[in-house]
């Protein structure tokens, strides 16, 4: 008896194997998996340009940081190059 349980088992999984694979080449899967890769790439698109806004964002506020820290050195420059007042 249980040797014929293990073999119905594997009857079932070759047959549940070849039904599965029938679907999946379907042209109604097909269809559904051109539908999903599109939706994918759509996505990817979003993402890239999210991306690019992002790094663009960034640099400028690199950039102004940058321009801060000079304004600041310059700054302090000149506070050390003026002459000390006796007090």
């Amino acid at each position: 008896m249980f040797s014929h349980y293990k073999l119905a088992i594997f009857a079932g999984g070759v047959l549940f194997g070849t039904a599965g694979i029938k679907l999946l080449s379907s042209s109604d899967a097909k269809k559904a998996y051109t539908h999903v890769t599109a939706a994918a790439l759509r996505a990817r698109e979003s993402v890239m340009r999210t991306v690019a806004t992002v790094q663009e964002n960034a640099a400028d506020v690199l950039a102004e940081a940058k321009a801060i820290n000079e304004q600041r050195a310059a700054a302090a420059e000149t506070v050390e190059d003026a002459p000390a007042e006796n007090a």
